[in-house]
């Protein structure tokens, strides 16, 4: 015979109607009440029916989560796999499910968006991307449907929450270990200009290089994809300038795997003949050949934020927008090393 609510109830000590509330994490409802009924519902095998509890409430318990392209291609990149780890730990704690979006091309990613929005699919989304002039954004804002964005909007800071990290001070400060080390020729390898983490990251280079009177052509500067082969495409532009750079600053950890293979058919060596730096301090980072000198910004905490605002707002519609800035901390190991030393016979 199938355990009901009246069950759970008795063996509880509360009422039915209580039982149903606890089920809906009712906010009026006691931390110790919520116990005792969720341990009642696991002890006899419990399983409240979703469907019927979300379309009462109005509630789909889903969230959307949107990558900057297709999930086949943005999963080849650890950063994505780690976030959605951190959104996931807070998804499953406050017992929603992940929707992740699969649109290839920027317009098939617009009208899935469209789909769950209109669909009722999900109760928010998160974007793991922020790009300039982004029609997703423009049409989230547009239904005031509740949103975050990992990364820094590109204009309406005020009426977006997004978590971040301080892109523009990290890049500024790991340039500036380059120059410390006496790196003169430095080139900065970056995504494309129209997501903003490459914009940021770039300026913090480029102010760096500026503040230090140093030469910065526009050769030097290289935007293709996130990906490891986008590392090896730069390596193949830079070096065969006539004056190539010593030392990187790279926007991404598994481009740089992609730069330091190439390096290796080009005859040089990471960090003898070219000092690396790059972000985001993924698992590779570590255990490449050289290990690399990355930023880590917490990519998983990055992920729980997101998780912990977009909820929130689900929960409140007139949460306001909020900023968070997760700390970041840069990782010196052996793909840098001082420019004296490389010029030694």
């Amino acid at each position: 015979m199938a355990v009901t609510i009246k069950d759970v109830a008795r063996i509880a000590g509360v009422a039915p109607s209580t039982v149903s509330r606890v089920i809906a994490d009712n906010s009026r409802i006691s931390l110790e009440t919520k116990k005792r009924v969720r341990k009642a519902m696991k002890e006899l095998g419990y399983h409240p029916n979703v469907n019927a509890r979300n379309l009462a409430i109005r509630s789909t318990q889903a969230i959307g989560v949107v990558m900057p392209s297709s999930a086949d291609k943005a999963l080849q990149n650890p950063f994505f796999p780690e976030v959605l780890r951190g959104i996931g730990s807070v998804a499953h704690e406050m017992e929603y499910s992940l929707y992740v979006s699969t649109g290839g091309t920027e317009q098939e990613l617009f009208e899935e968006i469209k789909r769950m929005v209109h669909g009722n699919r999900v109760d928010g989304i998160i974007l793991l991307y922020s790009r300039m002039n982004d029609v997703v954004v423009d049409f989230l804002l547009e239904r005031k449907f509740p949103f975050v964005v990992v990364g820094k909007p590109y204009d309406q800071e005020n009426e977006i929450t997004y978590v971040d990290n301080d892109n523009f001070k990290a890049s500024k400060e790991i340039t500036e270990h380059l120059i410390e080390l006496g790196h003169k020729n430095i080139a900065f390898i970056g995504g494309s200009t129209d997501l903003v983490v490459t914009v940021d990251r770039m300026s913090g280079y480029e102010s760096a290089i500026k503040q230090a009177g140093l030469p910065s052509p526009d050769e030097y500067k290289i935007h293709t994809e996130f990906l490891k082969s986008g590392g090896r495409e730069a390596v193949e532009h830079l070096f065969s300038l006539e004056n190539p750079p010593t030392g990187l600053v790279i926007a991404d950890d598994l481009m740089s795997l992609g730069v330091i293979t190439m390096l290796e058919e080009f005859g040089l060596n990471v960090p003898r003949d070219v000092s690396i730096t790059s972000f985001n301090n993924v698992y590779l980072s570590e255990i490449t050949r050289p290990p690399l000198t990355t930023v880590d910004i917490q990519i998983y905490e990055l992920g729980v934020h997101a998780s912990r605002c977009l909820i929130e707002k689900v929960k409140n519609k007139e949460e306001l927008a909020k900023r968070v800035i997760i700390p970041y901390k840069i990782k010196y190991r052996q793909s840098t090393n001082k420019r004296e030393e490389v010029t030694k016979k």
